[in-house]
């Protein structure tokens, strides 16, 4: 399965499909903690040594795959993801990196690809600089390698973890993008100052909850008086964001008011930290963190919100999800979503629904077509006969 991401793309030569001759795919990674050793990891290095290596033994129908600011602890990458892909369809017959490091420092993922899966396609397997050559026979010391690999990504975690602990413990922001509403400082990047056209749409936002509307209401009011939505406003402006917004640029979901009704201490001025965290290094989950273990430091930046909002806003959030007249939330719920979309799935029933009628269905679909184009839908029953069959297996 090719996967899609914001922060790397894939740079494919082309090539002829149906030719008869092997083809030959030549990786290329460098992560951003990569980049700080100078030009030796390159893409451009990588791509000469590989190329240069290809031509002196005779491979010359080859392939570039390429994954730039992409850690080596995630195979969700999307040009090895595509590489792993033409491998599966019969079109890739040999793979050149130019070190182990390059093809991913999970020991255990690496291994499962470069012992079982290539084995299995009968992928002939190569690292230039570390010796290995699947032709040869076993290379003992490859798993070392790759334990070794991995032990230093662990380590780049650690540090990177003691320098975010320092910095937040002084006061400094942790978020690399301020929330909607601010924006980073051009003379000082560490401080936050008022993206004024945002801050007044996130003042207007903080009017409505001080009249007592939903974030659903919310969300329809904004989406009705055509206001960008966040993910569309930074686009406008040409500036980074780490959301995807797909349909009408004015479709304001009730999630996206409810975050910015969470944050109402950094409206207030307040700057947050700690309150989320990851349990490793490898794993990409946020939990979030109890409010006893947060950093809160008063009056950092200008406020956009006053008290009496703020105020508010907490209410509001503190009485949020309850019962309906169905009675219990259902299993599933906020834990589904659609996976062309991304939408969350919402359970549907009726008072006159029996139980095998239940289903969950995309919210981008019942949003709008330009959102989600299919009706994705499944019964509550065979969910959760789903789960029930994959936890046994487990």
């Amino acid at each position: 399965m090719y996967y899609q991401s914001n922060t790397a793309a894939a740079l494919q030569f082309p090539y002829t499909a149906m030719s008869s001759e092997e083809l030959t795919a030549l990786y290329c990674r460098l992560s951003r903690d990569d980049e700080l050793q100078g030009d030796s990891n390159s893409i451009v290095n990588q791509k000469k040594i590989l190329e240069k290596y290809a031509r002196e033994h005779g491979y010359s129908n080859f392939k570039f795959y390429v994954d730039d600011g992409i850690s080596g602890t995630t195979f969700n990458r999307p040009g090895f993801q595509q590489m792993i892909a033409d491998i599966e369809a019969g079109l890739v017959k040999r793979v050149i990196i130019k070190d182990m490091s390059r093809f991913g420092r999970d020991y255990l993922q690496v291994g499962m690809y470069t012992e079982i899966m290539f084995p299995e396609h009968d992928i002939h397997f190569i690292a230039v600089n570390d010796g290995v050559d699947s032709t040869q026979g076993d290379n003992e010391f490859m798993p070392f390698r790759n334990i070794i690999n991995e032990w230093y990504a662990k380590d780049t975690s650690k540090k990177i973890r003691a320098v975010m602990k320092v910095k937040g413990n002084a006061g400094e922001h942790l978020t690399v993008l301020p929330p909607y509403g601010y924006m980073k400082s051009s003379d000082d990047k560490k401080q936050w100052v008022k993206d004024e056209e945002a801050a007044q749409v996130v003042y207007e936002i903080g009017l409505y909850i001080m009249d007592g509307l939903g974030p659903s209401q919310i969300a329809r009011k904004l989406t009705e008086r055509k206001i960008l939505t966040p993910a569309a406003y930074y686009a406008s402006k040409g500036r980074t964001t780490n959301v995807t917004k797909k349909g009408s640029p004015y479709a304001w979901d009730s999630s996206t008011i409810a975050d910015i009704m969470d944050r109402w201490r950094e409206y207030l001025g307040h700057t947050v930290n700690f309150k989320t965290r990851k349990k490793s290094y490898k794993s990409k989950k946020t939990l979030h963190n109890p409010e006893s273990e947060w950093k809160i430091f008063d009056n950092t930046h200008e406020a956009i919100w006053t008290e009496a909002i703020a105020d508010a806003a907490r209410l509001a959030r503190q009485t949020r999800r309850r019962p309906t007249k169905m009675g219990e939330m259902g299993m599933f719920s906020g834990m589904m979503f659609c996976a062309d979309c991304g939408s969350i799935m919402y359970q549907c029933r009726a008072t006159n629904f029996r139980r095998d009628q239940e289903y969950y269905l995309c919210s981008g679909y019942r949003k709008s077509r330009d959102v989600c184009g299919q009706t994705h839908s499944i019964r509550t029953v065979i969910l959760e006969e789903l789960v029930l069959q994959n936890l046994r297996e487990i």
